[in-house]
């Protein structure tokens, strides 16, 4: 007799089939809506995780207190920052300063250059770095120990601030733009970092090109460039913030070439002269005493804001930028 036949044979089948401890069930307790068990963090582990959170929590605080602050003091009153009473947020709101800065041509003027010297010398330094760096990642680079080995040893023996400046006049590059840009082109560490990357770039896309007709720069260019995004952009953070922060080699270097200076040397003459006064000539005594309260603050506020606003935008390439050059498999 069949099974079609023997309609109890076949309901019995059925059930068989779907009863729970058969060996024809192959239902999972996610299928069943249950949750698979968790494995729990040792205590150890737990221990660990806390104590980092803590620490990283406390590295946090450390670095913006003194932002918070900085900015509290650059909206505050005079009478509120002499007193001692701003911390955190803003006592006595005012805008006094920042009219003040804004309306100062030097400052505009410093500012200009600023943004030049970021704009200009972050494209040479990630121009030559990137050249030199995927020059030196070849095995078959003739002298490839020795040009790198020439850059490493300059990132513990340097010629010292006379012989440097000495070159520099030699050169004829003293009150030009050139002797902020060309000195820190390369920053062997970015070099470093962007070999250990080319190295790991796939060899079969180079040969590939090479195959359809490219020579060595449209190789580079046209397929290693734009596989390159992430530790690029990694770089161009890492360059755009070394020069919007530099001052020293202007203040060195652009000695009658007053408007050649950045806006750190704005920043700078108003750390160490009593430049509050100057800025507020020709000002009542009130706003005078209120611009010398809080005029570091102003400053320090308009000369960090492009690069917090520029930062967002570069911030996604920069863990896999750096990553990507750093390890190598």
């Amino acid at each position: 007799m069949t099974q079609l036949d023997n309609p109890t044979a076949s309901t019995s089948a059925t059930a068989t089939a779907g009863a729970p401890g058969s060996r024809h069930d192959d239902t999972s307790p996610a299928k069943r809506g249950q949750n698979p068990t968790k494995i729990k963090d040792s205590r150890g582990q737990t221990i660990f995780l806390i104590v980092n959170v803590v620490i990283l929590i406390g590295v946090v605080l450390a670095t913006l207190i003194p932002f918070v602050n900085v900015i509290a003091k650059a909206f505050s009153s005079a009478s509120a920052i002499n007193a001692g009473r701003v911390t955190f947020w803003p006592v006595g709101f005012n805008l006094t300063t920042f009219q003040q800065i804004a309306g100062d041509p030097a400052f505009w003027g410093y500012y200009r250059n600023t943004v030049m010297y970021t704009v200009l010398g972050t494209l040479i330094s990630l121009f030559m770095t990137a050249t030199y760096a995927y020059a030196i990642s070849k095995k078959e680079l003739v002298g490839k120990s020795f040009f790198t080995g020439l850059a490493v040893f300059t990132m513990f023996f340097a010629g010292g601030l006379i012989p440097n400046y000495i070159l520099i006049q030699k050169l004829g590059l003293m009150n030009t733009i050139w002797a902020v840009l060309l000195p820190s082109a390369i920053a062997v560490f970015n070099l470093l970092v962007m070999k250990s990357f080319f190295e790991g770039f796939p060899t079969e896309l180079e040969e590939a090109a090479r195959v359809d007709g490219l020579k060595t720069y449209g190789v580079f260019f046209r397929i290693v460039v734009p596989l390159s995004k992430a530790v690029l952009a990694t770089m161009t953070l890492f360059y755009a913030v070394a020069y919007w922060n530099s001052w020293f080699p202007a203040s060195l270097y652009l000695t009658k070439a007053d408007n050649l200076r950045p806006v750190t040397i704005y920043l700078r003459n108003l750390m160490q002269s009593n430049f509050g006064n100057e800025a507020a000539a020709g000002q009542s005594p009130d706003m005078m005493v209120q611009i010398n309260a809080n005029i570091k603050s102003v400053a320090i506020i308009l000369t960090m804001l492009p690069i917090l606003c520029v930062y967002p935008f570069v911030q996604r390439y920069f863990v896999s930028g750096v990553m990507l050059g750093a390890v190598k498999s």
